[in-house]
């Protein structure tokens, strides 16, 4: 729906009167304006950072360099939510949160382009972002925001504040870096302080997009061919057979026919190593437990030769059309899907060759392609998890032959819905044991690498390249008991 909130006046800062709605209702053709709409709806109503860009850019007149611009402005403005908030801070009479909010976007958007923006001459971000100001009410505060941009500039120029007044370590690094201090601490915990501030960096850049190759109907090569005539610059992921890396053109992928055509689908390498993980093997019966949209259960198919049986199950069944969708697009027939909770489907019990969970979780492994996940999760929620993860994990287990395969994985990197729940598991069920995947399968060079003495595989996106994502293969070794 248009932003129909009211402007706040030139100088008062109360709501304008007159055709603010009208306005809100033409096509927006340029990229700060479209970006500023965005952010206000997500301030305003907490939309997702996602949803009210894409609503907003279906509605634009944007070319598509300029709706580049709007996207990076957008999820970067959001992303460096806190160091930004910082810097106004120190340059403002009042702090970030005491500010009229359509300002405090408008100085964010200034000073996002200034410091973070390749493409964009600190001249011309101040300019535009004075210019902004004024076209959207805020003539009268035109002057503040062109004084703390140019204060900016004079001040440290073009780099980010180190922050040093900031005492606490943990707390200067989530600044400087923008996170809150409780996901910084469990990463240097972890890893180390360098690492910790490296994987910092790292979800703080955008997003690269990977591909997986039908093996069904082409072949890598042949499509990173077809790209290259089309202009798109692609390259193999090292390790994955189907894998595909864009270096450039990713905004016109889904327009090329091959997509519709069911060559290949958009998926990370991280998540295309759990079904390599998994191991599908042709005539299987194979459960995926939390299914949507579906990239593992068309993976696994592919794998399969389309050949056996697939349940594609998740509690949500608006949710499993998208499985559909993508199994039809592929061509792919042995894809059943079964709405309801997997903690509740004893009809398979003792039923399945293998079994995959890919358990609800943070997302902590995804940050830098959810720009507001690290302002909505929260430890209390993370820790929450853990316990359906653990449910989840325990009935699924139940559905498994003995001698069959079960594969837990999350796309996140926080220990208690990982290995914490791995463990816990374990101790109750001694009939369960980490195994490692088998010789000459994909996962077993990435399982070597990580050199884990415990057997999971935890990829950390700094080392990888890829999403964070943690899996491990557990083998039932007799019957339940």
């Amino acid at each position: 729906m248009p932003d129909r909130s009211p402007r706040p006046s030139a100088k008062s800062g109360r709501p304008a009167r007159g055709n603010a709605s009208d306005q809100a209702k033409a096509p927006i053709a340029d990229p700060r304006q479209l970006a500023f709409a965005a952010l206000r709806e997500i301030t305003k109503k907490d939309a997702y950072a996602d949803v009210a860009l894409d609503r907003h850019l279906a509605k634009s007149q944007l070319a598509s360099r300029d709706r580049a611009l709007a996207t990076e402005l957008v999820y970067g403005c959001v992303r460096r939510r806190r160091t930004l908030d910082a810097i106004i801070d120190r340059l403002a009479k009042k702090p970030a949160n005491q500010q009229p909010p359509d300002l405090r976007i408008v100085l964010h958007l200034g000073l996002y382009q200034i410091i973070y923006s390749d493409r964009i001459p600190s001249s011309a971000a101040v300019d535009t972002t004075v210019k902004l100001a004024k076209s959207n009410g805020l003539s009268g505060l035109s002057g503040l925001v062109n004084g703390i941009l140019r204060q900016y500039l004079r001040t440290y120029g073009e780099t980010v504040p180190n922050f040093d007044e900031i005492e606490e370590p943990i707390e200067q690094l989530a600044t400087r870096t923008s996170f809150p201090d409780w996901i910084v601490a469990a990463w240097v915990e972890q890893l180390g302080w360098d690492e910790a501030e490296q994987l910092c960096h790292w979800f703080d850049g955008a997003p690269q997009m990977h591909l997986r190759v039908n093996r069904l109907t082409t072949t890598r090569d042949e499509t990173i061919a077809q790209f290259t005539a089309s202009e798109i610059d692609a390259e193999p992921i090292a390790g994955l057979p189907d894998g595909i890396r864009l270096i450039s053109g990713a905004g016109r992928i889904v327009q090329l026919p091959s997509y519709s055509d069911g060559l290949w689908s958009i998926q990370d390498g991280s998540a295309q190593l759990v079904t390599y993980l998994l191991d599908p093997q042709p005539g299987e019966v194979i459960v995926d437990a939390c299914a949507a949209p579906g990239g593992k259960a068309t993976h696994a198919a592919e794998l399969m030769g389309d050949c056996g049986t697939i349940w594609a199950c998740d509690r949500t069944a608006s949710r499993l059309k998208k499985v559909a969708s993508n199994a039809a697009r592929l061509n792919l027939v042995t894809i059943n899907a079964l709405a309801g909770d997997s903690r509740d489907q004893p009809q398979f019990v003792g039923q399945c060759d293998r079994v995959l969970i890919d358990a609800p979780c943070s997302g902590l492994g995804t940050l830098h392609r959810r720009a507001d996940l690290r302002w909505r999760q929260t430890r209390e929620n993370a820790i929450e998890l853990a316990t359906l993860q653990g449910e989840l994990l325990e009935s699924a287990a139940t559905w498994v032959k003995p001698a069959g395969v079960l594969v837990y994985a999350t796309c996140s990197i926080h220990e208690p819905e990982n290995e914490g729940v791995i463990n816990a598991f374990l101790a109750r069920n001694p009939e369960w044991a980490i195994v490692p995947p088998p010789e000459g399968n994909p996962a077993r060079a990435f399982w070597n690498a990580a050199a884990n003495p415990q057997g999971w595989l935890k990829l950390w996106p700094h080392r990888s390249g890829m999403d964070g994502f943690f899996m491990v293969r557990l083998e039932r070794r007799s019957a339940n008991s």
